[in-house]
């Protein structure tokens, strides 16, 4: 057999057996799980190879011309003439309808597009994914620009934290953006989340607009070369009347100079939550802490760690009646900062019925005075308890009697922390975590009062 033929020889024929035919050997039941019928491939066996080729017209057509060709080469050789006489007449193909398709992105519904996009915005946050699928096609970006999508949203500067020469420039561009989504995708935003931030961002507070948010942080990595921040008070209680929590983290925070005197503001008075807390002192005073919360009956937590210029006659002016955690610790200060101060007994007699949290560490309140300060835990009414389970008294100038009155006066008391309380006997000078180590402290004490005769 010449060469040039010998692979049209050896190629297979594979299809239904018809009647007479031998039966199926186990060569062809291999051949049939190699290339199957109407799958779309073919074999072709050569001398020392066996190859598996793809059809190169659709698979259903390629195989039925297959079969008729077979059929023709079984059938009697008188049948051939009348069947080539009778040969039907092949209608054309239909044309192909002209115009582009629009495409699978645009035939899926809006609804089940949102909800798609709201699964994976719930997962990974609105950003980068909204702005990217905005850019897909018109449906998508449809979709995309629905403010509902846009609740949640937490933004940092690229390679935060790190030194880089354009640093300054990518801040500034996202500055850009963020101006452009306030007013065009903010109106239903919820939590704002600002991260590793700098003086840029005072432009977008006093900008925004954001009528139904009730998280707003802006924080900045531990620098002590930060541009002091101006936070425009008055136009922020304007744009986000339902502010519920308010946090400025480790903030250089300089409140914009008032020159004449300005109409208040209409305050948060949703607020619940205020966090000033910084690293470094800042220049939040008395004044700048009214103006925030004149308006804000309803705060629980109110977090001033690092103000110093604070005082208690300043906080006890506040409208809150009934907070619940009060944080005015002073870490990493000069001993400069933390004179000797009075007026303690104001902060617990307002809200020792309300208190669970109380940090005053490193404040430079006398003994005499702490010691009537926390005696207002001891006057509560006969067969109630105060609520207070955390208190921080690190470096503060606290005697045993007044620890162990307080002790006793509080039996939901879990932490204590006495670090570096010099009035305090040695072995003593530590932190206490959970009910039993509580007690022990409380048992020490008393073994370490003189006995009164």
């Amino acid at each position: 057999m010449a060469p040039g033929v010998a692979p049209r020889a050896r190629r297979r024929v594979r299809g239904t057996p018809l009647a007479g035919a031998p039966a199926r050997s186990a060569e062809d039941w291999w051949w049939d799980r190699l290339a199957p019928s109407g799958s779309g491939y073919h074999l072709l066996q050569a001398d020392s190879m066996l190859l598996v080729l793809p059809t190169l017209g659709p698979a259903r057509a390629r195989a039925q011309r297959r079969a008729a060709r077979r059929g023709r080469r079984l059938r009697p050789p008188a049948s051939r003439p009348a069947e080539a006489k009778a040969k039907p007449r092949t209608s054309p193909a239909p044309a192909p309808q002209q115009g582009p398709d629009p495409g699978w992105g645009d035939r899926i519904p809006l609804e089940i597009l949102l909800r798609i996009f709201g699964l994976l915005v719930e997962a990974n946050g609105p950003m980068p994914f909204l702005g990217r699928a905005a850019r897909v096609c018109r449906r998508w970006h449809e979709a995309a620009s629905q403010p509902a999508l846009w609740h949640t949203l937490t933004l940092s500067p690229p390679l935060a934290g790190r030194p880089a020469k354009g640093g300054a420039k990518a801040e500034k561009k996202l500055l850009a953006s963020l101006e452009w989504l306030i007013p065009n995708r903010f109106s239903q935003l919820q939590r704002l989340t600002l991260i590793h931030w700098k003086s840029q961002v005072h432009p977008v507070l006093k900008g925004s607009c954001c009528p139904q948010l009730q998280v707003l942080e802006v924080s900045t990595g531990i620098n002590h070369n930060i541009t002091p921040l101006q936070l425009p008070v008055e136009a922020l209680q304007k744009g986000c009347p339902q502010l519920q929590v308010l946090r400025l983290l480790n903030l250089m925070w300089l409140p914009k100079p008032s020159g004449r005197a300005v109409t208040p503001g209409p305050g948060f008075p949703s607020l619940e939550e205020l966090c000033l807390a910084s690293s470094t002192c800042n220049f939040v005073s008395n004044e700048v802490l009214d103006r925030l919360l004149h308006g804000s009956p309803n705060l629980r937590l109110l977090d001033l760690r690092g103000c110093a210029r604070i005082t208690p006659a300043g906080l006890h002016d506040l409208p809150c009646q009934e907070l619940e955690q009060l944080h005015l610790g002073l870490y990493g200060m000069s001993d400069r900062l933390t004179l000797a101060k009075e007026g303690s007994p104001l902060l617990t007699q307002k809200w020792c019925h309300t208190l669970q949290e109380l940090d005053l560490s490193g404040q430079g309140f006398s003994e005499k005075d702490l010691e009537q300060a926390l005696a207002a835990f001891s006057g509560t009414p006969e067969g109630s308890h105060p609520a207070l389970c955390s208190l921080n008294l690190r470096g503060t100038q606290v005697t045993p009697s007044t620890v162990s009155s307080v002790i006793s006066s509080c039996p939901g008391l879990l932490y204590l922390n006495l670090e570096s309380c010099r009035c305090l006997p040695r072995g003593l000078k530590r932190a206490y975590r959970g009910p039993g180590e509580v007690q022990w402290c409380l048992e020490q004490l008393l073994t370490s009062l003189p006995s009164v005769s």
